[in-house]
């Protein structure tokens, strides 16, 4: 018998190593970043489309409100010297007018703001309110000695009511101030306290005439449209602010904080109260000539549209990378244990199916609900790879194993869309969970191949 010599067996080239597929995989991996960063940018456009249609909206509705006021508004005389500087003598003595400035010593509002219905604009709603404003309270008599003028020079006769706001063009209620039962009409003034606000005046009157031992009572009303927001600036010496709404998403803002006994907040609406002092906010009662601008006291509820779906589709986009992941690691787990070659023109295949999820979702999101487009679109993905891998790998074992590890993929991604205060921890427990499967998996993979 002839001595039969034993060929050396053929080592397998780098190329065909798995330290060279999921070299190549992860390299597409990364190669995906780009189409993905499309679909977000694709998104954000989106988003800012909807900002641009709501503004457009909100300026022919009404925007947010701001209110600051009632003032009291009383002008007096200054005099002033024409000099003759040549030969250092007065040459005459001129007086002109002036106003002082006086906050209320109260100030109470009671606000109803009321969900309008949605005004649509091309694709895009825009929620609106109405909201009904009841103030009162009370001027006490102005103290001139603190500003130094005169009592001679002050006009009493002409004394007026200023109420400034924002939304001017909103106001949807005729308008009159009752000062001590008596009646006056308010009207647009030119006086500007700052350049987000418009200001409304009263007809003049005599304040010693129409005062009841040195006060004068006020109440009114206004109605308005808006959107947005309702804020104040607490310029009463005692401000007792309340607001009932049926909005069920509010958000309470400001520089100061709602009394969180009387704060209610549930699926029928909401009501919150203020109360704030003068020792706590630092400005005064009277101001001579000019007020200042207080922007930074503004205080109250900015009402938030109970889901921003495109809020949702970046959020579910920055998963993007987790999910191409997670799907090549369970293709590459299984081609390296069953022995099954996969091409990486077929995971380019799968990969841009994975990126196809996130365009079907915002254009489903544009006239559905998020939660049935995310459904939709991970319903199609799902089925289409599944399909797909039953002719990659000729068997439905393991496309069947596919399918479900999708399935519970995107399901885990919703739940951590939905969750606000817990979505660190739940995800980081899934990520987990799922770091020790791939550990248990990849423990039969023969690396040295």
């Amino acid at each position: 018998m002839e001595n039969q010599t034993q060929l050396p067996q053929q080592k397998p080239s780098f190329f065909q190593s798995n330290t060279a597929k999921m070299i190549m995989v992860g390299l597409l991996c990364l190669f995906l970043l780009i189409p993905l960063e499309l679909v977000k940018g694709l998104i954000s456009e989106r988003s800012q489309r909807k900002k641009e249609m709501t503004q457009e909206v909100n300026t022919l509705w009404g925007s947010s409100i701001k209110f600051y006021g009632p003032i009291l508004s009383v002008p007096y005389y200054e005099s002033y010297n024409v000099e003759d500087t040549k030969h250092n003598v007065t040459i005459q003595t001129k007086k002109v007018i002036k106003t002082a400035y006086f906050f209320p010593e109260t100030l109470n509002n009671s606000s109803v703001i009321k969900k309008s219905k949605p005004l649509k604009r091309g694709l895009y709603e825009n929620v609106v309110f109405t909201s009904t404003m009841d103030f009162d309270g009370s001027f006490s008599k102005p103290n001139f000695e603190k500003l130094n003028i005169a009592p001679e020079n002050i006009i009493w006769e002409k004394a007026a009511v200023i109420i400034n706001t924002t939304n001017l063009k909103s106001i949807k209620s005729d308008l009159n101030i009752s000062l001590n039962n008596t009646k006056y009409a308010i009207e647009s003034s030119n006086l500007k306290v700052s350049s987000k606000f418009g200001t409304l005046k009263s007809d003049s009157f005599n304040f010693n005439e129409i005062q009841k031992e040195g006060e004068i009572n006020f109440n009114f009303q206004m109605k308005f449209n808006g959107s947005e927001s309702v804020q104040f600036i607490p310029i009463g010496k005692t401000t007792n602010i309340k607001l009932d709404s049926d909005w069920d998403s509010p958000s309470l803002i400001g520089s100061f904080a709602a009394n969180e006994e009387n704060k209610k907040i549930d699926s029928t609406g909401f009501h919150a109260e203020w109360k704030v002092l003068e020792i706590n906010r630092p400005f005064s009662q009277q101001y001579e000539e000019q007020i200042p601008n207080l922007n930074d006291y503004l205080f109250g509820v900015k009402l938030l549209e109970t889901v921003d779906q495109y809020q949702q589709n970046e959020r579910a986009s920055k998963y993007g990378f987790l999910v191409i992941g997670l799907t090549f690691l369970v293709f590459f787990l299984i081609q390296s244990i069953s022995k099954i070659n996969i091409h990486i023109f077929q995971y380019t295949m799968i990969g841009l199916a994975l990126v196809m999820f996130y365009t079907l979702l915002i254009s489903i999101t544009e006239h559905s609900t998020f939660s049935i487009a995310y459904i939709i679109a991970a319903i199609s993905v799902i089925i289409m790879i599944t399909l797909y891998s039953i002719s990659i790998l000729k068997n439905k074992k393991f496309p069947f194993f596919i399918g479900i590890s999708l399935t519970a993929l995107y399901a885990f991604i919703f739940v951590i869309i939905q969750l606000e205060d817990y979505a660190l921890l739940v995800g980081s427990i899934g990520l987990f969970a799922i770091l020790g499967a791939v550990m248990y998996f990849s423990k039969k993979i023969d690396w040295n191949n």
